[in-house]
């Protein structure tokens, strides 16, 4: 794992900073184009681990409250990019981010799933980032795009940090952090390989 995608790294570079560079972390994940590659879901184990083993000392109630704020804000942040800016800032071809094909596939997990797309991007990564803006693009309504953002933020932010402080205090988990993190990472991105998967065979 990259180094500065490693918790375990971030802990002892950063020490108790780590928390609040998480939370930035998530924020831009969910908020900001750019931060597609950051890996929210092994960054929340990990947390929640940290927490649990006294490694990081901030309240786990605090800790899922403040990491669900940055996940809510990020994903507002992504909504109103998409709402605003999507049609003129993904109408570049020549940039290697800012282009269309980049949030097609998030277009069609969200016809696919309608509404309920909001809550389970939050679980895959890449349309955690992209989802957001492609339900400002298609001008989903905001309160009902809130609610089901809460209802994912509530699954996702919460729910994985509080796994990873109730697996923290197995010893093989804790001895074996990285490789534990690792396989988050791949069995994230099983459902954007079975996407891959069928569009390739309907070709």
């Amino acid at each position: 794992m990259l180094e500065y995608l490693n918790p375990e790294y971030l802990l002892q570079t950063f020490g108790q900073l780590f928390f609040a560079i998480a939370c930035l972390m998530i924020f831009a994940e969910t908020g900001l184009l750019a931060g597609f590659f950051l890996p929210g879901d092994s960054l929340l184990f990990a947390l929640g681990l940290f927490i649990a083993t006294g490694q990081i000392d901030v309240p786990l109630w605090l800790a899922v409250t403040l990491l669900a704020i940055s996940a809510f804000a990020g994903d507002q942040t992504g909504y109103w990019i998409g709402r605003k800016l999507g049609p003129a800032v993904f109408n570049k071809p020549k940039s290697k981010l800012f282009k269309p094909e980049n949030v097609e596939a998030a277009h069609r997990f969200f016809e696919r799933y309608g509404s309920r797309a909001v809550i389970l991007a939050h679980f895959v990564p890449i349309m955690r980032t992209f989802i957001p803006v492609s339900a400002g693009i298609a001008k989903l309504e905001w309160r009902k795009y809130t609610l089901y953002n809460l209802i994912g933020i509530t699954a996702w932010a919460v729910g994985v940090t509080l796994l990873g402080a109730a697996l923290g205090t197995n010893e093989w988990v804790r001895h074996n952090l990285e490789l534990v993190l690792i396989g988050f990472v791949v069995i994230s991105f099983i459902p954007i390989a079975i996407e891959v998967l069928r569009n390739w065979k309907k070709r």
